[in-house]
């Protein structure tokens, strides 16, 4: 028999292919229904795949070629042919966001879709139930749960990570990984949303836009573009989420805290020169035509240009601090909103501890690992899920032989 521990999107994909007529698969899942994450992804619609990996802009301390080599393992078009063949879910593109959704915009379809493929192929499920201890016996494993103990030939750990805990999400796998001696990268909270305080531009709350944001700091940087939405507490929306893990990594070292920098729309520094230059009427309502107007007010406050200043009449030294602000605007960032609220967890197993063809642990036959738990994370916009379905599936074959 082979027990995967979590029925997330990783456990789910592993529980699929690892049942096979030879084979008995049991998920024991903390939750009363599993997949917690998935119903609340995409704003409840759930992202299921992007329209197109992008491997280059994973995240990990781990090797490089070895989050390609997973990645690759489950190429895209064959995963988005699994939902809508095995799991009978159609899926739509959204071609603005580039991201695949259930067609009927239920993430509830594709959580319900696994579970009850999975039931289908023969799996059993043990909802409301924890891992209490495991421990390798003669013939395999043995697993201790609070509804008694299993014995395993192989167990599949997918507990996931820290990220969002009302979902259920304890760390717990990291911990036992641990304990039986694998190398964990320190975890930190990723794709999370940055927090100012005082906060600054809390009265911008709510004002949104697509903008391009770099994070630099002394370990590293990362650029993104995509929404930015103003907060009470500070600032969120894709493109933050996105590069957010330089500026948590930064804080977490104790080391000069990464520098957020924003260009609020696609003009650079010429081109505001020229549009400043060229254009007639008040500078307010100049801003105001590629952002949004409360913040080309923001910013002229800031540049303390009154707000009827016109254009022919603004200074040069003016203009020079109008068009920096409005190229390479540094977020007074001091802070983020953590595990609760980001998308997933940094840091975990270290790659090179697990088999890159089956996910076999490399120091215990018989356990395998895979999703959050690995250190690897991507971008916002499916690639997660996409992490997610390649290594639960490519754990569950590999403790299927």
């Amino acid at each position: 028999m082979i027990v995967v521990v979590g029925a997330g999107a990783a456990g789910l994909a592993a529980a699929i292919f690892a049942r096979t007529p030879s084979r008995a698969v049991t998920v024991i899942e903390t939750t009363s229904d599993g997949g917690r994450k998935i119903l609340i992804s995409g704003g409840g619609r759930c992202n299921v795949l992007p329209q197109a990996l992008e491997p280059g802009r994973f995240v990990s301390d781990s090797a490089a070629s070895l989050v390609q080599r997973f990645l690759r393992s489950w190429p895209l078009k064959a995963q988005h042919a699994f939902f809508e063949k095995d799991v009978g879910l159609a899926l739509a593109l959204e071609a603005d966001t580039r991201k695949w959704f259930p067609a009927s915009n239920r993430a509830r379809d594709v959580r319900d879709g696994l579970v009850d493929l999975a039931r289908r192929r023969g799996v059993e499920f043990h909802f409301n139930t924890s891992l209490e201890t495991l421990e390798s016996s003669p013939t395999g494993w043995r697993v201790a749960t609070t509804r008694g103990a299993l014995n395993a030939d192989a167990v599949i750990l997918a507990t996931g990570g820290l990220s969002v805990p009302a979902t259920g999400s304890t760390g717990a796998g990291l911990t036992i990984a641990r304990a039986l001696g694998h190398v964990v990268h320190d975890t930190y909270p990723a794709l999370t949303p940055l927090v100012a305080a005082p906060a600054r531009h809390g009265h911008l709350s709510g004002v949104s836009l697509n903008a391009s944001i770099r994070a630099k700091s002394a370990r590293g940087e990362s650029d993104a573009r995509g929404g930015f939405l103003f907060t009470h507490q500070g600032y969120s929306g894709p493109s933050v989420l996105d590069v957010s893990h330089v500026a948590v990594r930064s804080a977490a070292a104790g080391e000069s805290r990464a520098a957020v920098r924003v260009r609020w729309c696609d003009l650079d520094a010429r081109a505001w020169q020229q549009e400043l230059v060229a254009a007639g009427g008040l500078v307010v309502n100049i801003v105001g035509k590629h952002v949004p107007q409360r913040l080309a007010s923001q910013l002229l406050l800031e540049c303390q240009i009154p707000a009827d200043r016109r254009a022919a009449e603004l200074r040069r030294d003016e203009r020079t601090r109008l068009i920096d602000l409005l190229v390479s605007y540094e977020l007074p960032w001091t802070g983020d909103e953590g595990y609760k609220k980001a998308e997933v967890t940094g840091g975990g197993v270290a790659l090179d501890e697990v088999d890159p063809k089956t996910l076999e642990s490399r120091r215990h036959r018989g356990l395998f690992l895979c999703g959050e738990m690995l250190d690897a994370f991507g971008p916002i916009g499916g690639h997660n899920f996409a992490w997610a379905w390649a290594t639960g599936r490519l754990a569950g074959l590999g403790a299927s032989r």
